[in-house]
């Protein structure tokens, strides 16, 4: 562990075991369990922000949730010598929700759903009112990456000699942006025609934020938490369990039904997350990545997402005629 990390922690009440890498920061053992040291260049506001939701899920029956931890001057952040900040929080011990397995995913499933309940009591506040806390609307960020496909697209079109990962945006470019443009004519309709009531949301639920524990499943990293529409947190746990089962379709319904037993969704939220599962993210995010990044070589993997996408939407259709 190098010095500058030892140095944030000596303004905490923890005696240091061990510690090791990992996310991005440093895991450590200590006298007081295991934490997480990680820098931090977000506004205290913001830290505040999400300990008071934290705090309010572990005193409302969900205790496994990554605190923060205060320092000896009961502060969020503490300095390194040179001015970086840092965060410390509670940590896990525990694997990452395998989404390969359709029985652990449920269980997942069950807990996003109590999760979302949790966090619809509590009021929102107007001293939240920071950009980062007031979401975007999911039709307005949909047209915004149909307007970033179409760019790339373009460029592609203006090219003589086309390398094999832009003939594979050649050729399945008008299948991908039909359906990206149905999902976002069909959300930004209900945008205007449904006024529904926003809740707090994790932001950004993956199996890499849902942690197996013996004691329970721990959902942690909320910072992206924000006021929103929480069948976004559903979509997006649920994209990633789907592509890993080739869109099962027995799985996908059972997900709903796992969700809808804990806390009902409401037809408006089932036509928005068949918006949602209908809008080629996945393809989106690789035009992206390829239109911002180094055009003139395209790693062998970037090819194969393709390809595997192509393969997946047989299966992915018939789901979505399921659910739709």
């Amino acid at each position: 562990m190098n010095e500058k990390y030892t140095e944030v922690l000596e303004q905490y009440e923890l005696e240091l075991i061990s510690a090791r890498r990992g996310r991005g920061a440093w895991i450590c053992e200590t006298d007081q369990g295991l934490k997480m040291v990680r820098e931090y260049k977000g506004t205290v506001k913001r830290l505040e922000f999400e300990e008071y939701v934290l705090a309010f899920l572990q005193e409302n029956g969900y205790p496994l949730v990554d605190r923060y931890v205060r320092n000896k001057e009961d502060a969020l952040v503490s300095p390194a010598e040179d001015g970086t900040r840092f965060i410390v929080k509670n940590w896990f011990a525990d694997r990452e929700c395998n989404l390969k397995d359709p029985k652990e995913v449920l269980k997942a499933v069950s807990q996003i759903a109590g999760l979302h309940k949790t966090l619809r009591k509590i009021p929102f506040d107007s001293e939240w009112s920071m950009g980062s806390v007031l979401a975007e609307p999911a039709g307005v960020e949909m047209e915004r990456h149909n307007r970033e496909m179409r760019r790339a697209r373009n460029f592609i079109r203006g090219k003589r000699q086309k390398n094999e990962f832009e003939l594979c945006i050649t050729g399945s470019f008008s299948h991908f942006y039909q359906q990206a443009a149905e999902a976002c004519k069909g959300m930004e309709k209900l945008d205007k025609t449904e006024q529904e009531e926003k809740y707090l949301s994790h932001g950004d639920l993956n199996q890499h934020h849902v942690l197996m524990a013996a004691q329970g499943i721990a959902v942690v990293e909320f910072n992206k938490l924000h006021l929103g529409l929480q069948i976004e947190d559903l979509y997006h746990f649920m994209r990633k369990a789907m592509e890993k089962q080739n869109w099962d379709e027995g799985l996908g319904l059972s997900i709903l039904e796992a969700y809808d037993k804990v806390l009902p969704l409401k037809e408006t939220d089932r036509k928005r997350l068949y918006y949602l599962l209908l809008y080629p993210e996945k393809y989106w995010k690789q035009i992206n990545f390829y239109y911002n990044g180094n055009k003139a070589w395209i790693p062998v993997k970037n090819v194969e997402k393709l390809r595997d996408l192509e393969v997946q939407e047989e299966n992915k259709g018939k789901f979505l005629r399921r659910i739709s």
